[in-house]
């Protein structure tokens, strides 16, 4: 039987800094799957619901797969490139 390890890494800031620093203006995109496996964060949906809450743009993509993923627009809904968690 296989030995099944988790490898991700430990953020040490609050998901949804680490995710505005990772995502915005960077033309990245992060699925569920990613974020979950990569970082750690379980819940990618919630987190992404709060950053659109507070005014970031989050523009949702599919992958060639199919999948959800999500990139952060550089530019927040009132037109601001400032850090909304600074």
């Amino acid at each position: 039987m296989a030995k099944h390890s988790t490898s991700f890494t430990t953020l040490t800031v609050p998901q949804n800094v680490f995710l505005e620093a990772h995502l915005r203006g960077t033309d990245r995109t992060m699925t569920e799957a990613q974020a979950s496996a990569t970082y750690g964060i379980q819940n990618l949906r919630a987190r992404v619901s709060e950053l659109r809450d507070i005014g970031l743009n989050v523009k949702t993509v599919k992958t060639a797969t199919g999948k959800t993923a999500y990139r952060i627009s550089a530019r927040d809904f009132s037109g601001s490139r400032a850090k909304v968690f600074a």
